[in-house]
Parts: C-alpha cells; structure tokens; sequence
C-alpha cells in the first residue's frame, strides 16, 4: 500500500497542515472540501496511521502526524528541485561546467567569481583544469572543456571565439644569491644565456617546435608553476613568475626582481583571454561564468599586476 502514495497526496496533507482546515486547504488547492477529506482519508489508509484528529472543530495533527510531516515537507520540496532543475536542463544548463584556466592567471580573481557561480548556480557541478601553454586551449578544441582563459599565445586556432579579461603582470626574477642577482642593471641579455632559465613546459603538442619568452641555451623544464616557484626561490635559475605570486617573495628579499636589458619597465604584461569554440559557445552557466569574470576584474583595479581590460 504504500507504494502506492502519490505526491498529491502529501501536497494535500501539507495543504490542511497549513491552511489550519480542509475547507482552507481545499480553496488553496482548488478543490472541494469532501475531496480533500477523502484524499487523505485514503493516504490515512495506505500509511496505516492517523495523521489528524477529526474529533475537533478544526482537525489536529496527532503524533503520527507531526512526525511525518517534516518528512512529507521534505518529499515534496525534492519534487519541486527535480522539476526545477529540469526545466533547467531542458533551457539549455550545462549539467557540468568544465573551465581550463592558465597557471598565470591570479587564482584568487578566478576563486572570487566561482564562489558568485555556486551561488547562482548550486546544482551545476564545477570542474576545473589548471594548465600551462597549449594544454590550457586543448581540452575546449576538444570539446572537454565549454572554455579555457588563457594568456595570449599565437597558439589559438582562427574559428575560436576571443575575449579580452585583463591583463597580467609578468617579471623576471632569482634568488638573491644567484649570480645574475648581483649584476648591474639592466642585465644584459648575453649573461642570460649563461644561466638556467626555469620554463614552463606543455603538456600538450599545440606549441610543438615553438618558444615562448626563451632567452638561454640552458633550460629546466617544469610543467608546474608551484614547483617553478620553489626552484626559484631556491636559487636553481631565473625565470619569469606573474607578478601577484611572487610580490610577497619581492618584499621579503626571498627573490629579486631582474631588470633586463630592453625589457619592459614595469615587466611585460600578458593579456588573459576567454576562448571558446565558436560552433559550441558556453551555455548559460558558461556565460554567466566569463561575464563575471570580467566584472570581477572591473571591480579590482587595484590588483597587484593585474590591469582590467576596457
């Protein structure tokens, strides 16, 4: 018998708890009173327990009753989820949202518009891939991602979908027991060559062949920025870090700012891009994700190294 309970019926039994009588409940609902009576008469039946007190002028929830209306309450409002997310899904939400965003990015911008995202967006799982280079672009030529932001590389495919975020300050720095920490400034390019320069590497073949920012003949190649950090700070090399990582190092002499020989004054700013394929745009959650980005970065001028785009 039990299986046999339908959610009409618990919305009838919420409906009379509610509405304080079955009359009440039967204008709330549209129905007679005698409808509403025998509605839960029969669910009264099927559960094997009394859920009112008749005996009153009012009906009374009686101990059985009190008991599983929380659980009816809770039956119903699932009901009205499910409904709701598919209505959502049937308008086009991702069930998933994948992103690849670019190690350079200041991960604290990205944190704060995620943490609006899961406001707006509660039921859409979020999965994020954090990569350098090419491997960033892959997994959305891919289609395993719905977008990536990524710094700009000559590395995007003409019918890829651009926009602008903001701009990123990188800088060149050692530890100050390297050698290239005790030269004059600006440091010349040829010293360069004669120290390790710490770079990222791709995991993907996008940039196959190519070099990005390459100014020795001696390289270390770390596929983790985290681990490019630490090698920095221990002295292994030189190389370039964004500038909101390494701020706090610069302040507290853990590392020293390069100025190099026809660099960039303030460093060199690598502008941060949202990509997409242009055939599969970001669906909702997508493009509710990329407009808050960009207004997250509107909001933060004052971002160490970073520059809001126009």
């Amino acid at each position: 018998m039990l299986d046999g309970v339908s959610l009409d019926q618990l919305r009838t039994f919420i409906a009379a708890v509610d509405e304080g009588s079955f009359s009440a409940a039967g204008r709330r609902l549209g129905r007679a009173q005698s409808v509403v009576s025998q509605t839960l008469g029969q669910l009264e039946g099927q559960l094997g327990v009394r859920l009112f007190d008749r005996t009153a002028r009012y009906p009374a929830l009686t101990e059985a009753g009190a008991a599983l209306l929380p659980e009816a309450r809770a039956v119903a409002g699932r009901m009205d989820h499910f409904k709701a997310r598919a209505r959502d899904l049937a308008r086009g939400l991702e069930p998933e949202l994948s992103v690849a965003i670019d190690v350079m990015l200041p991960i604290e911008l990205f944190t704060h518009a995620v943490g609006d995202f899961q406001t707006r967006f509660p039921d859409t799982p979020l999965r994020v891939h954090v990569e350098a280079l090419g491997a960033v672009l892959q997994p959305v030529i891919d289609r395993r991602c719905a977008f990536a932001v990524m710094g700009s590389l000559p590395l995007v495919p003409a019918d890829m979908a651009q926009e602008r975020l903001l701009s990123v300050r990188l800088t060149m720095v050692a530890a100050p027991g390297h050698p290239l920490a005790h030269l004059a400034a600006p440091v010349p390019r040829a010293a360069l060559a004669d120290h390790v320069q710490l770079v990222l590497t791709d995991r993907s073949d996008l940039s196959k062949g190519q070099e990005f920012g390459v100014l020795s003949r001696r390289t270390w190649r770390l596929a983790d920025l985290g681990a490019k950090h630490s090698f920095l700070r221990a002295g292994l090399g030189w190389g370039s870090m964004p500038y909101p990582m390494v701020a706090s190092d610069l302040a507290a002499g853990r590392l020293v700012e390069l100025e190099l020989e026809d660099g960039w004054p303030d460093g060199f700013m690598m502008p941060m891009l949202a990509v997409h394929r242009s055939d599969a745009p970001p669906g909702p959650a997508g493009r509710w994700l990329i407009d808050r980005l960009k207004d997250t970065l509107s909001r933060c001028p004052g971002q160490p190294g970073a520059e809001p785009a126009p």
